[in-house]
């Protein structure tokens, strides 16, 4: 339990009905979950306004509400705060309710449109290989020291990140690795946290369905190096025109890094093959399990940040060379045929370009490269034609599918992609509504030696239609069909 005023400290008040001095038992911001002597923070959600479940709140027994307006109806016994944000009022209280635990650990951020799971998942192995105990918040899953937990949100919401970090405290966690969403920001999910350092990987076309333009977009991932403290360092991807945009007003420790430009952390790539990397990073040369140049990019990311937190160059070195890739990222499997199948969770133009451009860099060019791929419904649409239109370009095959078309008719998300397609690549394309059945005919035209491209998924699970979720697991089920083509 914790005293009312004393988790309102920082959110600034425009009115008070009733005391600040009682005691509550827990936060909650969905009506439905509030319980006896809680606080109700009514937030304005892009679906629904939680100022009309203020009432539904004080009937389940919560003993104070947060909010921008206060109702007509004023319950004797409650206490009521209006607030000028309650999405900052909800993060700021979020802290202090579990005790600021970010502030006792040093919390990393990582932002960008492409690579924000895969360096903060390598960052958690890293540091867990160098001996210390380490916290992981991703897409993919929440690590807490060596215990598993399931993901929600790239970044959730403040609630359950301050729980995680709690948790953290409590298991003697020393780094914290988390992925820091637009829309994470954009939501102030993060705004009460205390980071020890930020990385900025890249920014490309995605979420212009929810940000109104790129250049909000970007705005709302630099506001995320704003904020950093003086205390903190600032790692930017200066290869991206938008790397030294992130430093402009930061009062954190700049740093940059770059395959192609001069930056404090320099990569060149020596050998680029299926079997792994060769770099020389920051002038050592050291060899990767992973794959491409875009993850030359993630292996220098890392590097630097275990540099920036203390690591010693040769320890470092020696982990990043054992380190795997990461579940549904340039995930693959041979077959007994040469067959190579790769999962990628590529959803975005760049994604998608930066992955078929690496296996264009490695093949022979004597293979087909057969590329299975799709985009989700009821996401940012002027991004569809873009990915028909790289994917018939840079493969010599493509089988375009569903991904998760949510509430959207599949043929129409299909026929929004063709659009992309330019004349000279028609015959490359074919389209298969059904993802099961595109993967699989994806199989049966693979001969010896070809590679297959499932993109869009990755590490997902499941397949949402029509708002229901069903298992679908892309690794296992293009395992499944070559292995019946093997028999």
């Amino acid at each position: 339990m914790k005293v009312l005023k004393d988790i309102l400290y920082k959110v600034p008040m425009e009115a008070v009905v009733g005391s600040t001095a009682v005691t509550v038992n827990g936060i909650q911001f969905d009506s439905r979950k509030v319980e006896f002597n809680d606080v109700f923070v009514a937030v304005r959600g892009t679906i629904a306004d939680g100022h009309k479940f203020i009432s539904t709140a004080t009937n389940q027994g919560a003993i104070a509400i947060i909010c921008e307006e206060l109702p007509e109806k004023i319950v004797n016994g409650v206490t009521y705060v209006q607030v000028e944000d309650s999405q900052m009022a909800l993060a700021y209280m979020a802290a202090h309710f579990f005790d600021n635990s970010s502030g006792n650990l040093k919390l990393v951020g990582v932002t960008g449109t492409n690579g924000k799971t895969t360096i903060a998942t390598l960052l958690y192995n890293l540091f867990t290989k160098a001996g210390f105990k380490v916290g992981l918040l991703s897409t993919v899953k929440v690590m807490i020291a060596d215990k598993e937990f399931a993901a929600t949100h790239t970044t959730p919401d403040p609630l359950v990140i301050n729980s995680h970090l709690k948790m953290m405290n409590d298991e003697g966690v020393e780094f914290c690795f988390m992925e820091v969403s637009s829309h994470g920001i954009a939501q102030k999910r993060t705004a009460a946290l205390e980071f020890a350092g930020g990385v900025f990987t890249n920014l490309s076309h995605d979420h212009l369905d929810y940000h109104n333009t790129f250049a909000e977009y970007r705005d709302v991932k630099k506001s995320f190096f704003d904020k950093l403290p003086p205390s903190a360092f600032a790692l930017v991807n200066v290869d991206d025109k938008n790397g030294l945009v992130m430093l402009q007003n930061t009062k954190a420790r700049k740093y940059t890094y770059a395959l192609k430009s001069y930056a404090d952390y320099t990569a060149q790539i020596l050998e680029n093959q299926f079997g792994g990397l060769l770099l020389k990073l920051n002038g050592h040369e050291v060899w990767s399990k992973l794959i491409g140049t875009f993850n030359a990019y993630n292996l220098l990311a890392i590097y630097a940040v275990g540099e920036l937190l203390g690591l010693e160059a040769r320890e470092n070195l020696r982990i990043i060379s054992e380190l795997e890739s990461v579940s549904g990222r340039f995930q693959y499997v041979v077959t007994k045929q040469k067959i190579t199948a790769i999962v990628d969770y590529a959803h975005t133009p760049d994604a998608l370009q930066n992955v078929l451009e690496t296996i264009n860099a490695i093949r022979t060019k004597n293979e087909e490269l057969i590329t299975v791929v799709g985009c989700g419904g009821d996401r940012d649409k002027t991004k569809r034609p873009l990915m028909g239109n790289i994917a018939s370009a840079l493969s010599t095959r493509v089988i375009f599918t569903s991904d998760n078309p949510r509430t959207e008719d599949p043929e129409s998300i299909l026929q929004e992609v063709e659009a992309g397609v330019e004349p000279q690549n028609y015959k490359k394309t074919m389209s298969v509504v059904n993802r099961k059945q595109a993967i699989k005919t994806a199989c049966q035209l693979a001969r010896p030696n070809d590679i297959i491209l499932i993109a869009g998924k990755g590490h997902e699970t499941y397949q949402e239609i029509n708002g229901k979720r069903s298992d679908f697991d892309d690794f296992k089920i293009v395992n499944e069909f070559l292995k019946e083509l093997e028999k």
